[in-house]
């Protein structure tokens, strides 16, 4: 295991001329020498900040992938703050959360998602203006040096530090600030490496914002510490544009989740994705339409994967050389999955649904709360939260979230179920969630929400063929869209929130 900036620092001597960061949104492209000179400028004004933390709030870009470098070279701990829903709730909840003021951003950024200036930001591009001749010379001087040399000019940093604060998602409860150490993060990185067949001449799409963890160390981490190339955009619901950019840059790898994918798939020509041997798809089931349609289209397997914030985040994924579509695969070296009862610990079976526990150095620091770390980690396994199987052959079977299970009468419900069953037979662009609400008589009801009117009584009548008498949904709500997660996820809590206030409403008529 290694420390991340340290990793850096070696990556970028090795390959100095070569293509480090191509960033699409702003132009620029910048070879490992100058991302290197450009990290140690940028920390060199960063250091001058007395926080230990710092928020960042930038674009999956060139600026944001130097800013976080900079932030760790500088002796800091970089707080990725989510820009992609309520900007300004998200800076004064992290500052918070986590006690700083300062908080590195873009001008550009907050004024195309119309964000105000929150007391304590400061804007990288008046960070660059501030850089002077001799803050060039400086870093210019320091980057001729050793790797070593480089390292031992820095902050004094160990592996078991933190080196990035994330917060989830909140589509169930309120965000938690998540700290994975440059252990976590190495390990996670290490065991992805031995599992997948890369090498530094893959050009990796860059799309993923660095808030999310799927972005952090795939999209950031990966290229940055192996000496890949790293093609930035920083819109990823950019449908169009994205496939322009994988065929005209010649990616090589690309990394989304499956609400992208699929606008990439109904956006994309022919040729395309000709350039990409490795699709890997996380962060939220892969249908199996949108794996069938990659490969009629694009002849690609699109594979799945599967993983938290907590775990830095790769837990288990396909490969081409393993692959069982409908899985999350199988899991990465030096990663430990226990099925475990319901209840208690005890492990279960080969084939018994479960909830999944994972040990290993991928693992978390903890969270912001000890009280919460200790909820969830027991004798050093963490518990997803997550239901599933392992099966003989060692895949592991994603079974839905357990706070996606209701109980209704005496029996636990699936949710996940509910809303897979409903996405084979709604007609396409038609969107849905599923939900509960309170009942009286059965303890809890199933609610569907749709983003547009179906035909009921046949629908109920096919889902009878797949589903038992409780799992059949009684009600259905139609809204104009279902609101969404940064990570194109559905916001499961706002989604709540809106049919238990409707329904209420309706109740008090």
């Amino acid at each position: 295991m290694d420390i991340l900036h340290h990793r850096f620092i070696r990556t970028a001597k090795k390959f100095l001329e070569k293509e480090a960061i191509i960033d699409r949104t702003t132009g620029k492209r910048l070879t490992y020498k100058r991302a290197l000179i450009g990290g140690l400028i940028l920390a060199g004004k960063i250091s001058g900040y007395k926080e230990k933390q710092l928020g960042v709030m930038m674009p999956t870009s060139a600026g944001g992938f130097l800013s976080t470098i900079a932030v760790l070279m500088a002796g800091k701990i970089p707080a990725m703050i989510n820009y992609s829903t309520d900007a300004e709730k998200n800076s004064r909840y992290a500052q918070t959360q986590c006690g700083f003021e300062t908080i590195i951003t873009s001008r550009a950024l907050l004024e195309k998602i119309g964000c105000p200036i929150v007391p304590g930001m400061v804007c990288i591009e008046d960070i660059i203006s501030r850089i002077t001749v001799f803050d060039k010379i400086v870093a210019g001087v320091k980057a001729i040096r050793s790797p070593e040399a480089i390292i031992r000019s820095l902050a004094k940093t160990r592996v078991g530090d933190t080196a990035v604060i994330l917060f989830t998602s909140g589509s169930e409860k309120a965000p938690k600030g998540v700290q994975l150490s440059h252990g976590n993060l190495s390990a996670n990185l290490r065991d992805i490496l031995e599992a997948l067949p890369l090498s530094s001449d893959e050009r990796i799409m860059s799309i993923l914002p660095l808030f999310h963890v799927f972005g952090h160390t795939i999209n950031f981490w990966l290229p940055m510490t192996t000496g890949m190339t790293a093609i930035t955009y920083a819109n990823p619901l950019d449908y169009k544009t994205v496939p322009e950019i994988i065929r005209q840059e010649k990616a090589t790898i690309i990394a989304a989740t499956p609400i992208f994918f699929a606008g990439y798939l109904r956006e994309s020509h022919h040729g395309d994705f000709a350039s990409l041997h490795l699709a890997m798809a996380g962060a939220d089931k892969t249908p199996d339409g949108l794996r069938q349609g990659f490969r009629e289209k694009h002849g690609i397997e699109l594979l799945e994967g599967y993983g938290t914030t907590e775990t830095s985040p790769a837990i288990s994924f396909n490969s081409p050389t393993a692959n069982r579509p409908g899985s999350i695969g199988k899991v990465l070296p030096g990663v430990e999955v226990k099925i475990a009862d319901l209840l208690t610990d005890v492990p279960l079976a080969v084939g018994t649904e479960g909830r999944i526990l994972v040990r290993g150095d991928l693992v978390m620091k903890g969270y912001l709360d000890p009280e919460q770390t200790a909820a969830v980690i027991n004798d050093g396994w963490y518990d997803t939260g997550d239901m599933g199987l392992l099966d003989e052959d060692g895949y592991l079977w994603h079974k839905g979230r357990l706070k996606r299970f209701v109980k209704i009468g005496a029996e636990m419900v699936s949710l996940v179920k509910v809303e897979a069953a409903l996405e084979e037979l709604l007609p396409e662009g038609i969107d849905c969630c599923v939900v509960d609400i309170p009942d009286e008589t059965r303890g809890a009801a199933i609610v569907v929400v749709l983003t547009a009117e179906i035909d009921k009584e046949q629908m109920l009548e096919q889902l009878k063929k797949v589903l038992s008498h409780l799992e059949i949904p009684k009600n259905f709500m139609v809204i104009e869209e279902i609101p969404k997660m940064g990570s194109g996820k559905a916001d499961f809590r706002s989604v709540t929130r809106i049919v238990r206030e409707k329904y209420a409403t309706d109740s008090s008529e």
